[in-house]
């Protein structure tokens, strides 16, 4: 079975002013995630996106980006796609934590960040391909990845570290792996966010997790578009909290004020 999965990011990658009182322009979570789909229904994303987009005539637009959506227009989109076979997976920083962390000095080069999230992300979404080819497929699977573009990363670094890890070069084995047997480094593409409905998709997942955990100006989260979403979420032995949906540091270890802790709580015990 051939899947295909978009990648996109919300928030930002900085934490130096985290430290500071008051409010900044650094967000406190940074958040890379993935909508996943079989190599079929990847030719119905843009007829699904545009479904979406003539919900709102007003706007005058080709493409998707929650950013530029009204509330009730993400409360609709979300619902929206909830009804469709999309997979999502989001990986999302405590960027907090980053602030006290031994290997802080690392995390702030750059990229750093972004290619450690993107390993989570990518464990996740090939043994979810590997598990879905074995129970409806010949258990044989193959994963293609596509990113939003993003000014200043380095996609070729990108594929050396993917290599690195493939070749088995590190120091210290990592609890899980990703599935080299699904993906090659070689299987991983760059497009514009607008060039592609699924990096559109990608970009609603993400973000609508984003602000499930992210406090807006007034210090309050939006979990209403992920809680729509939810049953589009990834499972791992029957939970979504860590596969779907990944914590780092992981749930119970990093600090969440009580909002946060209700909706991963929520998230956890979904079925």
């Amino acid at each position: 079975m051939r899947f295909i999965a978009y990648v996109d990011e919300a928030g930002d990658e900085g934490f130096g002013k985290l430290a500071e009182q008051g409010p900044t322009a650094q967000s406190s979570w940074f958040a890379i995630g993935a909508c996943l789909v079989s190599d079929d229904d990847d030719k119905l994303l843009p007829v699904w996106r545009d479904e979406i987009l003539r919900q709102f005539p007003k706007k005058r637009t080709l493409d998707l980006h929650f950013r530029d959506l009204k509330h009730d227009q993400r409360v609709q989109t979300c619902l929206m796609i909830a009804q469709r076979p999309i997979a999502a997976c989001i990986v999302a920083s405590n960027k907090v934590t980053l602030l006290t962390h031994p290997k802080r000095e690392i995390f702030k080069k750059k990229q750093h960040l972004y290619n450690y999230l993107t390993r989570f992300l990518l464990e996740r979404l090939t043994h979810a391909c590997k598990r879905k080819a074995e129970l409806e497929g010949d258990g044989q699977a193959s994963l293609r990845v596509i990113f939003s573009r993003r000014r200043g990363t380095d996609y070729h670094a990108m594929r050396e570290y993917l290599e690195f890890m493939r070749d088995g070069r590190e120091v210290m084995k990592p609890v899980r792996t990703i599935d080299w047997s699904v993906l090659s480094p070689s299987d991983i593409a760059v497009e514009n966010h607008s060039k592609r409905a699924g990096l559109q998709i990608a970009d609603v997942f993400t973000s609508a997790l984003w602000h499930a955990i992210e406090p807006n100006g007034y210090g309050f989260c939006e979990s209403r578009y992920a809680r729509s979403l939810a049953t589009r979420l990834i499972k791992r032995r029957g939970q979504r909290l860590d596969c779907g949906l990944t914590l780092v540091p992981a749930y119970g270890k990093t600090p969440l004020n009580n909002e946060q802790t209700e909706f991963v709580e929520w998230i956890r015990c979904y079925k």
